[in-house]
């Protein structure tokens, strides 16, 4: 079966988006998939609004560009919702992967939604830097039970690789937590 998927993060400096987007690669790539990720930076400082992409294929993928209209939209800090409009150019037939209870306009627009408490996973697994929770892993977890893309032992062996020991650890404990409590809902 032929397929290209994009996605799209969005995240806040410091939250890990950008890592998430490269574990992604790790994983699909263990799964005998290809992918790509395409950090943006700008003039990113901690806290400020981040954005990353990748490209998920079952064929060799030749462009790096900025994703327009991405497949699937993660976000990892529920307030972005309030002041950027994370739906912009994704398709209709989408999904949005949030952090927390998501916005009742997401459910009105009709798109598929998965949600989880990243910030609560988070933080019972210590997973904060400088004051702020990295959220990222637990994302990483939904994003994989949402999409069904690759499978959660790749995500798992991935981190580990990442961070090997303790902290590799605490990490794929909050990806596995996260992709088990993950709701996936399907539009209206």
């Amino acid at each position: 079966m032929s397929y290209f998927i994009e996605v799209r993060w969005h995240g806040r400096g410091g939250q890990g988006a950008v890592t998430s987007a490269e574990l992604i690669v790790s994983a699909a790539i263990k799964d005998g998939k290809y992918a790509v990720a395409i950090p943006f930076f700008g003039a990113e400082r901690r806290g400020a609004p981040v954005v990353a992409y990748n490209r998920i294929s079952s064929k060799p993928i030749r462009t790096r560009a900025a994703v327009k209209n991405p497949d699937v939209v993660v976000v990892l800090d529920p307030s972005l919702a309030k002041i950027i409009d994370i739906t912009q150019g994704l398709k209709k037939e989408g999904m949005i992967v949030f952090n927390g209870e998501p916005p009742a306009s997401f459910i009105e627009k009709n798109f598929k939604i998965a949600y989880v408490d990243a910030t609560d996973i988070a933080l019972r697994n210590k997973l904060v830097l400088a004051g702020i929770a990295l959220v990222n892993m637990p994302m990483l977890g939904a994003f994989t039970k949402a999409t069904q893309i690759f499978s959660i032992d790749s995500v798992v062996e991935a981190v580990k690789e990442k961070w090997p020991g303790e902290i590799g650890e605490r990490n794929a404990t909050a990806v596995l937590e996260a992709y088990n409590r993950t709701v996936v809902k399907n539009g209206k």
